[in-house]
């Protein structure tokens, strides 16, 4: 009998719970039927049904779990960020950060909804908490106006389960490495109560993709990189002598003139950077001018430099929702979740597919196997560096290499800073054989230790990648949260035999 009595006193104790949340400054919030406000998540979680995990045991500490414990990383607040911000809001859970670097520009107005006219200017992480923190009582989103590489590991193992919405493959490539980074082994065997799941979400126009990665478990974003489309680049002479295009200018601009006349010093160009985009933009116009090429406007500008995609509203809500219903299966383990990648097209009428993307076995991120890449025995560093961005499983951007000569670390070629840059230079034309270097990328968390021998064999793995046991992340004890970490175990134990879920 008590039993039996057992879940119902933790079904009022949560509908007590979701009282509370319904008072605003002591009185009740009008228009809605808060008594029953996580009705359509109970359906969910406290009855079994034909799709439920196999072994998913209806209860409403799922539900507990959901408004009381589990904290979820979204990392973006743009068109995808804001879905994602309201979907998982409005599912249960309660304890969210958001974490984006970006103001709110005009344009962003027409596909993210929490954003009005009014907060131009403002940053978008903060206006999309306070918006989210207003409609839905009890929901406390926590705002971060800074970069993703702006925190350590520590930040990052308090969160459950990890949500991107970025327009960007090099974060992507960063975050993944975070997670990969903070794995921990025991005598080579992967603890799964390390593994922070990542949900990543992209869209492009009309077509959108959606993917679990379970990081040392499933493939990573290192291991699919071809699949990412290849970035335009311009020709270097047609850019130079015979623009056609108002990205001809602009390009111009980015390229030659800015390091050139360095208008703001020893600093690279930010298109996060409102005074850099302005300059650019005047000295494209002029450029354009001399060319009698129309078309340069200021957005344009922002979009080459930035490297913006465009966005369709609908695409981001699709995108979105699919990330959110993840995010929910793996919160509370009764589902089955995504085997692993879901891509989405409504170009011509409406087409999805889910299909399982399988690991790379020599992958630069996720591997702990080194990786041979062979070289000619007169290789010089501007052929390795040519060969480590132009590659498409590699595609590393400005990569910084360094390595020890008589005990002290020496700099043998880096882009990013000019002074480094110039008199680093020469080097470019001298060969590596018989050196071991480290590959310093700004998309990677760990570096990468190379060596030219004479077999002409670059060797490359991740530095730091296995870690020490006993350096998972602490856990919070909660029945539920238990249930996270089983579900973990399942999908550990998955194959490819399983039937695709989406």
């Amino acid at each position: 009998m008590a039993d039996a009595e057992e879940p119902e006193k933790k079904r009022r104790r949560i509908e007590d719970l979701t009282d509370k949340m319904a008072v605003d400054g002591g009185h009740r919030i009008s228009g809605c039927s808060w008594d029953g406000r996580w009705n359509h998540v109970r359906k969910f979680l406290e009855r079994p049904g034909p799709f439920t995990h196999p072994d998913f045991e209806p209860s409403p500490e799922s539900l507990q779990f959901l408004l009381e414990t589990c904290k979820i990383l979204v990392i973006g607040a743009g068109g995808l960020g804001c879905e994602l911000l309201k979907n998982l809001a409005l599912s249960g859970f309660r304890l969210i950060d958001v974490v984006d670097m970006d103001i709110i520009d005009v344009s962003n107005l027409n596909r993210q909804f929490l954003f009005r006219p009014n907060d131009v200017g403002r940053p978008k992480a903060e206006v999309a908490a306070e918006f989210i923190n207003s409609r839905i009582p009890g929901c406390k989103v926590l705002p971060h106006f800074k970069k993703i590489q702006d925190f350590d590991d520590s930040f990052y193992r308090q969160f459950h389960i990890i949500v991107c919405g970025l327009d960007s493959i090099i974060a992507r490539r960063w975050m993944n490495g975070m997670l990969i980074s903070i794995l921990s082994y025991d005598e080579g065997v992967l603890d799964p109560s390390s593994i922070i799941p990542l949900i990543d979400g992209g869209t492009e126009g009309f077509k959108g993709n959606a993917r679990v990665i379970l990081p040392g478990m499933t493939a990573c974003i290192d291991c699919t990189l071809e699949l990412y489309p290849p970035q335009i680049n311009f020709p270097m002479c047609t850019i130079a002598s015979m623009p056609r295009l108002p990205e001809h200018c602009i390009e111009y601009v980015r390229i030659l003139q800015w390091p050139k006349e360095t208008p703001f010093g020893d600093t690279s160009l930010d298109g996060d950077n409102p005074e850099h985009i302005q300059w650019v933009f005047e000295r494209s116009q002029e450029r354009a001018a001399e060319f009698s090429i129309p078309g340069v406007t200021y957005r344009l500008t922002q979009g080459v430099v930035k490297r913006i995609i465009p966005a369709v509203a609908s695409t981001n809500a699709v995108i979105a929702a699919a990330c959110a219903t993840e995010v929910f299966k793996i919160a509370t383990s009764a589902y089955i979740p995504l085997n692993n990648y879901l891509v989405f097209n409504d170009v011509d009428g409406l087409y999805t597919h889910a299909f399982e993307a399988e690991r790379k076995e020599n992958c630069t991120a996720c591997s702990q196997v080194p990786q041979d890449l062979q070289f000619p025995p007169s290789a010089k560093l501007q052929e390795i560096l040519e060969y480590l961005t132009e590659n498409s499983s590699l595609q590393m951007k400005s990569p910084a290499i360094t390595t020890v000569l008589e005990g002290k670390n020496k700099t043998l070629y880096l882009q990013s800073i000019k002074s480094i840059e110039e008199r680093t230079r020469p080097n470019l034309c001298k060969t590596l054989k018989g050196n071991t270097f480290l590959l310093t990328v700004f998309s990677l968390v760990s570096s990468l230790r190379a060596q030219c021998r004479r077999s002409c064999v670059l060797f490359c793995h991740r530095a730091g990648l296995v870690r020490r046991p006993g350096t998972s992340r602490s856990r919070r004890h909660h029945a539920a949260d238990r249930s996270l970490q089983t579900q973990l175990h399942r999908l550990s134990k998955m194959t490819s035999s399983d039937p695709q879920t989406g």
